[in-house]
């Protein structure tokens, strides 16, 4: 009977080891002089070393070689081979329809029942049969600073870091980047994968905004950034498609300007939220000089006083980002000198975090 600590060597082939452990009835675990631990049927392999070492044959003992050449590992008997840690690691399973690409970015409050006080834990999920190893950058300015990196095993999550609301404006605009591949084994080669996300700090303070979902037992906030193959891309449109957006030229070339749907009269006591945002206001931004956007904005921002001027006492939260502030001055800039009856303020941080004006319909 075989037994953890008993040497072997392989039966039809050179070499063998130590058993450092079973898997099942009929595999044996065993390692090589290298540390190496090889999976191998318990026919395969035969005793050359047991408890009683006097009895071994001498070409068994240790330093001896055996009639293959192999050199047998010199063992402690004091020494208990189940305490050594089992390097072997079976290829990750594969599911069927997972050979489509699904990731997601995650964000999972600590302690829900503390929503406006938690930290959060930032995942990666790989929800596909690949490998992924990626990238997860954060925009500074016009540059790129890099978050964290690395590899993704098939079906699983990874764990990226702990953030706080101090965090919150730096992350409103992230990229992922994601290379998918198999090891050891052929597959379909994928489309390598770049997406950028808007993170929005303000529904870091909402109940709702964490959902229940297929990867935590809790509720999270799950950003999609490809899936089923196909990469979420909230910022890519056609350029055509965006002038006809922003302007509608009819026969007579006159210009119309942006539409926003009519309000809904405010209920008391309740502030309106606009959201200005490009990819929140429009359906396509890719293409657009910065000047057609922020100019689209801003006649987004007019015409939202325009439709609730008629609401003494409204307060309208225009949420513009922090970003480099043109959004934010150029608002500032309208209030100041064409609707001077109104006042304005930030807008509460814990409610909306950085990167809201607050206007007071007067």
């Amino acid at each position: 009977m075989m037994k953890i600590g008993d040497k072997v060597r392989f039966v039809s082939e050179i070499g063998g080891g130590v058993i450092a452990g079973f898997k099942g009835k009929d595999i044996v675990l065993v390692e090589d002089e290298d540390g190496f631990q090889i999976p191998t049927h318990i026919k395969d392999v035969i005793v050359v070393e047991s408890e009683n070492y006097d009895k071994v044959p001498q070409q068994f003992q240790s330093g001896k070689t055996d009639v293959k050449g192999m050199t047998v590992k010199t063992v402690s008997l004091s020494e208990d081979p189940s305490d050594r840690p089992v390097t072997f690691k079976l290829p990750p399973e594969e599911r069927k329809g997972g050979d489509v690409m699904s990731a997601y970015l995650a964000f999972v409050p600590i302690d829900i029942r503390e929503v406006t006080n938690t930290r959060f834990e930032t995942y990666i999920i790989n929800d596909s049969n690949y490998y992924m190893y990626y990238t997860y950058l954060y925009a500074e300015g016009k540059a790129w600073q890099m978050l964290s990196s690395g590899e993704i095993e098939p079906n699983t999550k990874l764990y990226i870091d702990e953030i706080g609301r101090e965090s919150l404006d730096q992350l409103q605009h992230v990229s992922i980047q994601i290379i998918a591949y198999k090891k050891d084994k052929p597959f379909i080669l994928k489309t390598p994968v770049t997406t950028q996300l808007r993170i929005d700090g303000t529904k870091f303070y909402k109940l709702h905004t964490f959902q229940e979902n297929d990867f935590f037992e809790q509720r999270a906030l799950v950003y999609t950034i490809v899936e089923n193959d196909k990469v979420n891309r909230p910022l890519a449109i056609d350029p055509t498609l965006i002038k006809q957006e922003m302007f509608h030229r009819n026969d007579h070339t006159t210009v119309e300007k942006p539409k926003v749907v009519k309000p809904i009269a405010p209920k008391k006591n309740e502030p309106v939220v606009i959201d200005l945002h490009a990819e929140e206001i429009l359906e396509t931004t890719s293409g657009m000089d910065p000047v057609d956007i922020l100019n689209y904005q801003l006649a987004f921002f007019r015409r939202t006083l325009k439709e609730f001027a008629n609401y003494k006492g409204t307060k309208i939260i225009f949420i513009h980002g922090k970003g480099d502030g043109v959004l934010r001055r150029a608002i500032i800039n309208e209030l100041r000198y064409k609707y001077k009856s109104y006042t304005y303020q930030d807008a509460s941080f814990q409610e909306y975090g950085y990167g809201a004006t607050q206007v007071n319909i007067k």
